[in-house]
């Protein structure tokens, strides 16, 4: 039986991470709350202003303002990976990653392949393997619309100088605190809305436009675009504090039981030292009375 000395080492061992953990789960905990908040109100703007784009820009075809609708032949991909900057998140960031690499074996097989990151944990596994041409780590220590907006502008460059033929976003959809979806969704060229509900019949309103439809879509795609890119990465942040506060939870419980486990070997080795010692005076005893 082990000594008590190690036990009790590791019983205070124990103790240690699970504080630790329950810190880091009610941390979480605070930070999903604004982050839900802030994704669950701006989902229904940011899907009605991208259903919105799809449609004028399918009307579009040919005009100058659609030509982030551009179809080209698909030779060079783009992929943007949002994971997170901080670990012991579960499977958030490992789920990210294998997707990103499902997209460039499988999805694309035999096509040039880049990634740009938001986030270290994707960029430290990416890099060993593939082409990374951005890193944004810091997005996340100020998580504004306008800091989005730069990654969001040069992606869209990239698309419009021809130097990708499409571009896809790899991230982590909040559904509830237990509960996140990988999702891959394509960023660039915009899908027409009758490619996105093919199989969906889409109501046809006529629409009148002021100014014209063509300034309209002008001023609209790159803002929609940049409203896209910005709730993908609201996501994956109320994803990873999720992901973080249910993992954060079950380790506490792990480390629970484990302390309970370890006491009750404690006990019990305690209490055969106690009996052991009791038989050695017992027994000495009766030596000396014979």
């Amino acid at each position: 039986m082990a000594n008590l000395k190690e036990i009790r080492n590791r019983i205070s061992s124990v103790s240690s991470t699970m504080q630790i953990t329950s810190a880091m789960k009610m941390v979480s905990a605070a930070k999903l709350k604004r982050a839900q908040d802030a994704i669950t109100a701006m989902r229904p703007y940011s899907d009605k202003l991208t259903e919105l784009l799809q449609s004028l820009s399918a009307s579009m075809e040919g005009d100058s303002g659609s030509r982030f609708a551009e179809e080209r032949e698909v030779k060079k991909v783009l992929v943007v990976v949002i994971s997170s900057n901080r670990g012991l998140a579960g499977a958030f960031n490992s789920n990210i990653v294998k997707e990103a690499k499902n997209i460039q074996t499988v999805a694309y097989p035999g096509k040039e392949v880049h990634f740009l990151t938001v986030g270290k944990k994707a960029s430290d596994i990416l890099k060993k393997s593939a082409k990374i041409i951005s890193n944004d780590n810091a997005i996340f220590d100020d998580l504004t619309f306008e800091n989005v907006e730069v990654i969001a502008e040069n992606v869209m460059d990239l698309f419009v100088n021809g130097q990708y033929d499409k571009v896809e976003l790899v991230y982590n959809s909040f559904r509830n605190a237990a509960t996140q979806i990988v999702t891959r969704e394509q960023f660039l060229p915009i899908v027409p809305l009758k490619e996105q509900f093919e199989n969906v019949e889409v109501s046809s309103v006529d629409y009148i436009f002021e100014p014209s439809k063509e300034e309209i879509v002008k001023q609209l795609i790159p803002k929609a675009l940049k409203t896209q890119f910005f709730k993908a990465v609201r996501d994956s942040v109320a994803s990873e504090h999720g992901a973080r506060m249910t993992a954060m939870h079950k380790a506490t419980d792990n480390a629970t039981e484990l302390r309970d486990q370890l006491k009750l070997t404690y006990n019990k080795a305690r209490q055969a030292a106690i009996t052991n010692e009791i038989l050695e005076i017992v027994g000495g005893a009766e030596a000396l009375n014979n």
